[in-house]
């Protein structure tokens, strides 16, 4: 008998990678779909569209009926919002009321997609792990309280409630399918069109996102229920991921290296004037995002490797297809 998965998410850039990753598998997938969210990144894909919201429990129960697993990959995942207790109740209270409605639905496997977010950075250039120490105050911004109040929800679910629930925590996933784009592929698709003409002395842990997309896989069938596994790939220096998308564009890289104070008033009025123009979009230089950015974000994956069999492709290979897809897709005109 074919196992039914419901993935939330499914319309986003890792849900997708996810769904996309379960039907070559042979799985039957329901997505869950807010009535409103743009359906790009499902057409030519065989799923079940559940209707449905996060913020909506009832709607959630009839989306896990019937589903032998379920993967949460959604979240409110943005730098900056006017809403932070919108983001807390999609990511908080929207993670409870999944785990709960899987539960009721008789899932046997739950895998909640977490975020290296709320995992502690050693410093120095060191890579943060799954035992890395972190507390609440150490996260910046609504996103990262967020997620770290949603990951604690969980595991007081597993540990209070049985709730059969394997965490991953991607690091900065990029590649096809990055519709929105996420803060990261905005950054990329700006790199790419010679608008970072200079950078701040940061860094990610840059992964593939259908190697994410394995890597939950990976967890639903080797993963210990309790346990997290970090999924990321290679660290990589910010200066050294613009320069390699300038080498991917033909362009030269970027070499002024600014301070992070320099731009921390640039960010100031960009969050003002998204402030006071509603349609404005979401600012490209953040306050909470210059905070983030002075530690490099390091991470390994030696646990998901020795435990589940994880591996990634090298971030170059990752670059390029993130690149490619956003030429073929027009975002870089």
């Amino acid at each position: 008998m074919v196992e039914k998965a419901l993935v939330t998410g499914a319309t986003g850039f890792v849900g997708a990678a996810v769904a996309r990753r379960l039907r070559a598998e042979g799985f039957a997938v329901r997505v869950l779909a807010r009535k409103a969210s743009p359906r790009a990144n499902l057409e030519g894909l065989a799923v079940e569209v559940a209707e449905g919201d996060l913020t909506d429990p009832t709607s959630l129960k009839r989306a896990a009926e019937g589903c032998a697993v379920v993967f949460h990959v959604a979240a409110d995942y943005r730098l900056w919002t006017r809403d932070p207790t919108a983001m807390f109740r999609v990511n908080v209270e929207g993670s409870v009321a999944l785990v709960r409605a899987a539960m009721a639905a008789g899932a046997s496997r739950i895998v909640y997609t977490s975020s290296v977010a709320t995992l502690g950075i050693p410093g120095g250039g060191k890579s943060g792990d799954e035992e890395t120490p972190v507390g609440f105050a150490d996260m910046i911004g609504p996103y990262k309280q967020s997620k770290f109040k949603a990951e604690e929800a969980v595991r007081r679910l597993i540990a209070e409630e049985g709730a059969p629930v394997v965490i991953v925590n991607p690091s900065t996933p990029i590649g096809p399918g990055d519709i929105k784009p996420t803060p990261t592929g905005r950054m990329i698709v700006e790199a790419a069109r010679g608008r970072m003409p200079a950078f701040v002395d940061s860094g990610l842990n840059v992964v593939h996102v259908d190697d994410v997309a394995e890597g939950h896989l990976l967890a639903l069938r080797r993963g210990r229920v309790g346990e997290r596994y970090v999924l990321g790939g290679e660290n990589m220096a910010l200066g050294e991921i613009l320069a390699e998308i300038a080498r991917q564009c033909g362009r030269r890289p970027p070499t002024i290296r600014i301070p992070h104070g320099a731009i921390y008033p640039v960010a100031v009025l960009a969050e003002a004037w998204a402030r006071l123009i509603p349609s404005a979009s979401e600012p490209f230089v953040t306050v909470d995002g210059l905070k983030m950015a002075r530690k490099k974000m390091f991470f390994s994956s030696a646990k998901a490797a020795r435990e589940l069999g994880y591996a990634a492709r090298p971030a170059v290979q990752a670059l390029s297809d993130a690149v490619a897809w956003f030429r073929a897709m027009g975002y870089l005109r």
